[in-house]
């Protein structure tokens, strides 16, 4: 067996760096022809930047009526979003969620529903956060957070619109996972265990789902240029800061990173989600797949995406759930 010393810890930073390289310099994803979505409405999480603030316009654009959703209102990024839809006359509205409040749940999908006159037709769990560094190092404070935000704001939000939907027999619910979710980078944090969750728990409401006629779609972007990487770094940098430094010197490679990603160099274009979002909203019910990678750069995950499904219809396939497994698979 091969010694592992800190040589062979910067060489396998330097792989991580290269391939976070490659997937800077693809080119962009084929654009298609924007679907129509009137009559739709689009609950989304997360919308102050990134994929949430992309995809509330184009979703609108689109003919959606839009609840877009954010937490510690009144803020710029509100009010710049407001500003861009009353511009170009969109059905957009915004309305306060903190994922991690149950009560700001209840009542913001509450409010959600009144605006949309019935039940959600469409839920984007989107909003996330990241905090990078060795396991060994993500302290409670951290890893709860991560989990209290990536994981249990999509069950409190999925619950919360669930009602509705099940009583209207109809319904679309994504959720933003990554590439992460179903492969690892070592120093990413507690970023894969939360989205390995998220990819378990909407897989198995998929299948719980299907006698509602509700069905699950689970978006695994790759890496984009998003406000996400600032929000990162500072959570990251925090950690870094209050962590004692003889856990630090067991990961000198790692630490070193720990704070200073920015995303810089990644050209892929963050509408390439809201795009497969809404191609897969307009596709006719019963034919819109369990998963979507997204990404014009390599996609790892799909190889495991494959298995994972096979795997699954063979186990359960003729079971007493085969008519679940078969139908989000067919």
């Amino acid at each position: 067996m091969t010694a592992i010393n800190r040589r062979h810890l910067l060489a396998g930073t330097a792989a991580v760096s290269a391939l976070s390289a490659i997937s800077a310099s693809t080119p962009v994803l084929a654009q298609t022809a924007t679907p129509d979505l009137s009559g739709k409405s689009v609950l989304i999480t997360g919308c102050s930047s990134g994929f949430g603030r992309v995809g509330a316009l184009h979703y609108a654009r689109a003919g959606a009526k839009v609840i877009a959703t954010m937490r510690n209102l009144p803020r710029p990024e509100a009010e710049s979003l407001a500003a861009e839809a009353a511009a170009e006359e969109l059905d957009l509205h915004i309305v306060e969620i903190d994922v991690l409040s149950e009560e700001q749940v209840a009542a913001g999908v509450a409010e959600a529903e009144r605006i949309a006159g019935g039940a959600i037709d469409v839920l984007v769990n989107n909003a996330g956060i990241g905090i990078t560094g060795p396991i060994e190092l993500q302290d409670m404070e951290a890893t709860q957070l991560m989990f209290d935000t990536n994981v249990f704001g999509y069950q409190r939000m999925a619950r919360a619109v669930l009602p509705g939907m099940r009583a209207a027999g109809s319904g679309q619910i994504f959720a933003i996972s990554s590439q992460l979710g179903r492969v690892i980078v070592p120093g990413a944090g507690q970023y894969s265990p939360t989205k390995f969750a998220v990819e378990a728990m909407f897989e198995q409401l998929a299948y719980e789902l299907v006698p509602h006629n509700i069905e699950v779609t689970i978006i695994q972007p790759g890496g984009y240029p998003t406000q996400i990487w600032v929000s990162r770094n500072r959570y990251t940098t925090a950690l870094r800061d209050r962590t004692p430094d003889e856990r630090k010197e067991g990961y000198p490679a790692l630490v070193e990173r720990m704070g200073t990603e920015d995303g810089s160099g990644r050209s892929a274009d963050p509408a390439d989600v809201p795009r497969a979002i809404a191609e897969i909203v307009a596709m006719p019910p019963g034919t819109r797949p369990l998963r979507r990678a997204v990404h014009p750069g390599p996609k790892p995950q799909e190889a495991i995406n494959r298995v994972s499904a096979e795997t699954q219809v063979a186990w359960l396939g003729e079971s007493g759930f085969g008519p679940w497994i078969n139908a989000v698979h067919s």
